[in-house]
C-alpha cells in the first residue's frame, strides 16, 4: 500500500503561480470559434509574452513594434502597437495578467531581432516607450496593470556549439546589454520589476558565472531572475530549481524573486524522441506530467512557473490548433486553478512517483495527486492511503469529499463521494499509472 499524507496543520504560504503560461488566448474570427472561455475558466494568472510573434508577425518584440531602429524612438508615428495592444486587451479579458518580455522570438532561420542593438542605451529608451505606452498612456496608449517587464530571452540557447537562435552577440556583449537596460529601466520605472534573462538552463556554467559575476560587479539586483528547462522526469524540475538556487546564493542573490517563466516535457530533441514527446504532450501521460511538476515545485524555493505553452501550437498541451478543443493538460491546469482559488498551501509527503499538492481555507479545503513516471513500462496501478490529518471540525460537523479524476474516459469529472466526521481519516485510491485525482473537502 502506498501512501500520501496531508497534515492540515501545517501551513506553508501560499498556492503559488505555478500554473501561468507563455501567450494568451487565441480565436478564429473566419471560424467564429476561440478558447477564450475556456482560458478563462482556467483562471491562468500571467500569460508571458514569448514566441508571441509566432502567432502574428506584428506582435509584441521590440523590432515588430519599432520597426526602424535608426528613426526617432520619442516619435509615436515609428511605432506599431495596434496588432499588440489587441492581444494584450484579449489577455486582460479572460483575466489573466500580461507579463511582457522585452526582446525577440528564438530564430531557427534567419536571424534579424536577435542581433545585438546597435545602441544599447537607444534599445532601452526604445522599450522605454512601449512601457509608457502600456502601463501610462503613451501615444494614445493604456493603463495596463503590467507589473514584470523581462530583458530578453535565453541568451545561453544553443542548436550547436557556433548556433544561438536566440542572440548572435558573444555572451559577454549580452551581459553590458543586460546592465544597460535594466539601469535605465529601473531608473525610469522604479516600481515596475525589471528581471530576466530567462536563462535556457542553470546547467551552462560557464554563462551562469559569467551573467552573475558581471550584475554583481555592475552592483545591480534584478528585480526576478528567470530561467528555463525542458526534461521528463519531475526530478529533472527539482534539481535545475536547486541549481539556479545554488548560483543565486552564490553571488548574493538567494532572496531574488525567481521565475520557471518556459517549461514543459521533452524525452528528445530529434528523430523518434521527439515525436514522442510531441505525442505525450497532447495526452494523458503529458496532464500527469504537468500536474506533478506543479505539486512538486509547489513546495521549492521558487515563486512562479509558466507553461510553454498557451498558445496553440506544437508544444502545447492544452489546446488543439485547429478546433481549439481542450487536451487532458488543460484539466490540470483547471485543477490546480482551484487549489490557488483554495489559497494557503499545506504540507503533503508521498511516497515514490506520486506528487501531490494541498490547500485549505477556512471553509474548503483541495488536494490535487497524480501518479507519474517516465517509463512506460512501468507498474500500471498504485493501490494507495491518502491519509488527511488534522481537519478543521468543530463538534457535530461533517466534511464531504468530493473525488474528481482525470484519466482517458473522465475530464476532472466527480466519480465518488465519501463523509467524514473525524479530523483524521483516509481514502483508498487505485490510481493507474498517468491519472490525476483532485479531492475537494468541504462541510456540509
Amino acid at each position: 500500500m502506498n501512501t500520501i499524507s496531508v497534515d492540515f496543520s501545517k501551513e506553508c504560504g501560499i498556492i503559488k503561480p505555478m500554473n501561468a503560461v507563455n501567450n494568451g488566448p487565441s480565436g478564429s474570427t473566419v471560424r467564429k470559434i476561440s478558447n477564450f472561455e475556456l482560458y478563462a475558466e482556467a483562471k491562468i494568472p500571467y500569460a508571458r509574452l514569448h514566441d508571441t510573434a509566432f502567432a502574428g508577425e506584428w506582435l509584441v518584440d521590440v523590432h515588430r513594434i519599432f520597426r526602424k531602429f535608426d528613426a526617432d524612438e520619442n516619435d509615436p508615428k515609428n511605432y506599431v502597437f495596434g496588432p499588440t495592444d489587441a492581444y494584450l486587451k484579449n489577455i486582460e479579458s479572460v483575466g489573466t495578467k500580461v507579463y511582457y518580455r522585452l526582446g525577440a522570438a528564438i530564430e531557427h532561420g534567419y536571424r534579424y531581432g536577435t542581433i545585438p542593438p546597435k545602441d544599447n542605451l537607444k534599445w532601452a529608451r526604445i522599450c522605454e516607450h512601449i512601457i509608457r505606452h502600456y502601463t501610462e498612456g503613451w501615444a494614445d496608449g493604456y493603463h495596463m496593470d503590467i507589473e514584470y517587464w523581462e530583458i530578453w530571452n535565453e541568451p545561453d540557447c544553443t542548436n550547436s556549439p557556433t548556433d544561438y537562435p536566440c542572440w548572435q552577440g558573444t555572451m559577454p556583449e549580452f551581459c553590458e546589454f543586460f546592465i544597460t537596460v535594466f539601469k535605465y529601466l529601473k531608473e525610469k520605472f522604479p516600481h515596475l520589476k525589471i528581471g530576466g534573462p530567462a536563462i535556457a538552463t542553470v546547467w551552462h556554467d560557464d554563462f551562469c558565472e559569467l551573467f552573475f559575476s558581471s550584475i554583481k560587479k555592475a552592483e545591480i539586483t534584478p528585480d526576478f531572475i528567470s530561467y528555463h528547462r525542458y526534461g521528463k522526469t519531475v526530478e529533472d524540475f527539482c534539481e535545475s530549481v536547486d541549481r539556479a538556487n545554488m548560483w543565486l546564493e552564490k553571488y548574493g542573490y538567494g532572496d531574488v524573486e525567481t521565475h520557471y517563466n518556459e517549461w514543459n516535457y521533452v524525452r528528445g530533441w530529434q528523430a523518434e524522441k521527439f515525436i514522442h514527446t510531441i505525442d505525450t504532450i497532447k495526452g494523458l501521460k503529458g496532464s500527469s506530467f504537468v500536474a506533478g511538476v506543479m505539486c512538486a515545485l509547489q513546495y521549492k524555493k521558487l515563486d512562479m512557473m509558466m507553461y510553454y505553452e498557451g498558445r496553440p501550437s506544437g508544444f502545447c498541451g492544452l489546446w488543439d490548433s485547429y478546433t481549439y478543443r481542450p487536451y487532458k493538460t488543460y484539466y490540470s491546469f483547471l485543477a490546480f486553478a482551484k487549489l490557488r482559488e483554495i489559497g494557503t498551501a499545506v504540507k503533503t509527503e508521498c511516497d515514490e512517483y506520486l506528487y501531490s499538492a494541498a490547500a485549505k481555507n477556512e471553509n474548503e479545503a483541495a488536494v490535487l495527486l497524480t501518479y507519474y513516471n517516465e517509463d512506460d513500462e512501468t507498474k500500471k496501478c498504485k493501490k494507495t492511503k491518502l491519509s488527511l490529518k488534522n481537519i478543521r471540525l468543530k463538534e457535530g460537523e461533517k466534511i464531504k469529499a468530493e473525488v474528481l479524476l482525470l484519466d482517458e474516459n473522465h475530464n476532472l469529472e466527480p466519480v465518488r463521494e465519501e463523509i467524514f466526521t473525524s479530523p483524521n481519516a483516509a481514502l483508498y485510491l487505485d490510481i493507474p499509472i498517468y491519472t490525476t485525482y483532485l479531492i475537494k473537502l468541504s462541510k456540509t
